[in-house]
């Protein structure tokens, strides 16, 4: 069957290589091994060897999947230029982003199962298995969000590739419905993560409408960001060509992501320390310390001042289109962001606690050696998609044709 000739013939690129290749593949698959060992430990012990508390019950993992949900969502921005405003060089880029915003997705799912102190027992929130508890609760949208988005970024890319090994022209009005159901989807997905904080009443640090908005536009600004970057290693370690329009569109939309959200942040602040009451605690734990308690205030003035560098050169047009400008611009917008969505957002929340209680948070080596093998495995995810789908892209992998040989 020529569907099983595709799935042979991609794992077989995918699989196949020069010696750097295979030594990327090596360096990844030790921190896989090497965060899978650490997890089994947690596994053993419990989450007593994380530093969490019931005070603090969200850490460095939530604070990663907060972060990958709106890596995944920024997909969207290419999706919608190359098929909404039909721009040719960046439709030939397009399934990279899609392969992104699967890895993307699948390293969030990781990190809310490494969060979970008994993983064995998830199948009780699964529908027909457990009780779904659809559609009173938040966690049921977002798995049904999560999920979906993901099989849509593997339906329309499979598609696509399996058109082109069988050396035929995509149908775009058999895919475009589902083109347009994943445009909303990405934005709902994000959204629905934005709710399952700011739901929460007794939070007041999360209990903001402006909290949906910053996330959008904060994965408006760091997908970009990480977009590019990917795209430059493409272009220089294999014969795919991505088009520098391509990049140029990105940072102008990173520009102006980086602004709204910068401006956002200063709304809150405004509004948090202008008439300040018990609900600005919080935030005045995160950016002045509270009671002789400050171990996120490093963390927060690193963000925002990553952020505000990246904003500068951003917004300056003969720096934005100088590549080694923007490529600082991406380094810092993409670490500011993660700092401020991650660190910066998800724990300030639980300090102080509803009583007033100050319990601070610090991520243990088991938690930093599972993010680390977490991350190492979306990278892997994405190494591999992109190793078997370059050479159909590029004609060289067709069906009943040999793979040409690649390095």
């Amino acid at each position: 069957m020529p569907f099983l000739h595709f799935l042979r013939d991609g794992l077989k690129a995918m699989f196949s290589g020069g010696r750097s290749y295979w030594m990327w593949v090596g360096v990844l698959g030790v921190l896989v091994g090497f965060g899978a060992w650490n997890y089994a430990h947690q596994l053993d012990r419990g989450l007593v060897v994380t530093g969490m508390s019931d005070q603090v019950s969200w850490g460095l993992y939530i604070a990663n999947f907060t972060f990958l949900v709106g890596i995944a969502a920024s997909a969207v921005l290419l999706v919608i230029p190359a098929y909404i405003f039909n721009r040719p060089a960046i439709k030939d880029v397009v399934l990279f982003g899609d392969g992104i915003a699967v890895a993307a997705v699948a390293m969030a799912m990781m990190f809310v199962l490494a969060d979970l102190g008994r993983p064995d027992r998830v199948w009780h929130a699964l529908p027909y298995l457990g009780r779904f508890n659809w559609p009173a609760s938040l966690l049921a949208w977002d798995m049904v969000v999560l999920s979906g988005y993901l099989l849509l970024n593997i339906a329309i890319p499979a598609y696509i590739l399996y058109c082109h090994y069988r050396n035929r022209e995509p149908n775009l009005r058999f895919y475009f419905p589902l083109i347009v159901v994943a445009i909303f989807w990405a934005i709902s997905i994000h959204t629905v993560t934005a709710f399952l904080l700011s739901s929460n009443p007794a939070r007041p640090f999360w209990h903001t409408a402006l909290l949906g908005p910053r996330f959008i536009a904060s994965a408006f600004a760091s997908g970009p960001a990480l977009i590019i970057l990917v795209f430059q290693l493409i272009r220089r370690v294999t014969a795919y060509p991505v088009q520098q329009e391509v990049i140029r569109t990105l940072a102008w939309i990173m520009a102006v992501a980086m602004q709204i959200n910068l401006f956002f942040v200063v709304a809150e602040l405004f509004t948090d320390f202008y008439n300040e009451g018990t609900h600005a605690a919080s935030i005045r734990y995160l950016f002045l310390g509270l009671h002789g308690f400050d171990s996120l205030k490093p963390w927060i003035w690193t963000a925002m001042i990553l952020n505000l560098i990246a904003v500068i050169i951003l917004t300056i047009h003969p720096l934005r289109n100088s590549m080694p400008w923007l490529n600082t611009a991406c380094v810092a917008g993409f670490v500011g962001i993660w700092i401020e969505k991650g660190m910066g957002l998800v724990l300030p929340g639980f300090i102080p606690t509803p009583l007033g209680e100050i319990f601070e948070y610090t991520p243990t080596g088991t938690e930093i050696a599972v993010a680390i093998g977490i991350w190492a495995t979306g990278i892997l995810i994405f190494t591999l998609l992109a190793k078997g789908s370059i050479p159909m892209k590029l004609g060289r992998l067709r069906h009943g044709r040999p793979q040409e040989k690649s390095h």
